[in-house]
């Protein structure tokens, strides 16, 4: 069974949920939330974590996370754990509260941080809950626009500066930005590999860091080729034969593409795409 793959680097932010098992309940009442949001505090403090924002939900979370230590995963399993071992005490039960590990998308901080952290707190309001997102407890929105106190651990500094330099001016700016997103598209529909939420540069910079990684069998392919360059890249400008050919045999070796792919793509058989690389194999075991 293949594990999605993680990858952790100094300076890298994540938009992370994780969900009940079964897509059960995870918090039964407010002190279930408090002690997550405590936690979590906790966590931040002791793992040196920036929490731009977070948003739970009775049966998952949304978190927004950047790790100056490149240390996620840590971070992660202390929450997870702790949490999970203070609901199990409280509520008197065992077993796993958590569905799985959890899901992380490495995020562009520059083009998605202020869309992604809009998206997170309003995931109250499309889900009927409330129709303000001030009115729902458990997000950072309300600690971002001073109408609570909130948790120690969120920074809202980055977020606010993005809309002015005077605190009462960027709250407000930030409220009628966010407000704005109800009706808007996901973000996370522009996700790809379900790995990555980011501009193509963003992509290409850490390209190394897939490949160091890609090795381990255990990574899906649809992660471990997230930043390969689409098919009409790699054939264009070059109209002779062999050059076709060349471009043919690195489509398939060196960026993941199947025969039927290239095949569908060029508009011939698969079978012609087969021969050729195979050819090109064979001239370079001679």
């Amino acid at each position: 069974m293949t594990r999605p793959l993680r990858i952790e680097f100094p300076g890298a932010l994540y938009h992370i949920t994780s969900r009940g098992n079964a897509k059960q309940i995870i918090f039964f009442d407010e002190e279930d939330f408090t002690d997550f949001l405590t936690v979590l505090g906790q966590v931040a403090k002791r793992y040196h974590l920036i929490l731009h924002s977070y948003c739970l939900m009775p049966n998952h979370y949304h978190l927004l996370i950047e790790t100056p230590e490149g240390n996620l995963a840590r971070g992660m399993r202390q929450l997870n754990g702790t949490f999970t071992q203070h609901s199990n005490k409280r509520h008197q039960r065992v077993g796993h509260i958590l569905q799985g590990r959890y899901k992380s998308i490495l995020i562009d901080k520059e083009n998605y941080l202020l869309e992604l952290s809009r998206y997170i707190v309003l995931n109250p309001v499309r889900a009927n809950l409330v129709s303000d997102p001030k009115d729902w407890p458990w997000s950072a929105y309300s600690q971002l626009i001073g109408f609570k106190k909130g948790i120690p651990g969120l920074s809202t500094d980055w977020i606010l500066a993005q809309f002015g330099p005077e605190r009462k001016v960027a709250i407000e700016a930030y409220q009628e930005f966010t407000l704005s997103g109800i009706v808007a598209e996901s973000p996370l529909k522009r996700v790809k590999g379900q790995l990555f939420l980011g501009s193509k540069h963003f992509i290409e910079k850490i390209e190394h860091l897939i490949r160091e990684q890609e090795r381990l069998l255990e990574i899906p392919k649809k992660q471990r080729y997230a930043a390969r360059p689409p098919l009409n890249d790699i054939f264009q400008g070059k109209d002779k034969r062999a050059a076709k050919e060349k471009q043919m045999y690195q489509a398939h070796q060196e960026y993941g593409y199947t025969l039927k792919d290239i095949a569908e793509y060029l508009g011939v058989h698969y079978t012609t795409v087969s021969i050729i690389i195979k050819r090109i194999e064979n001239l370079g075991k001679n």
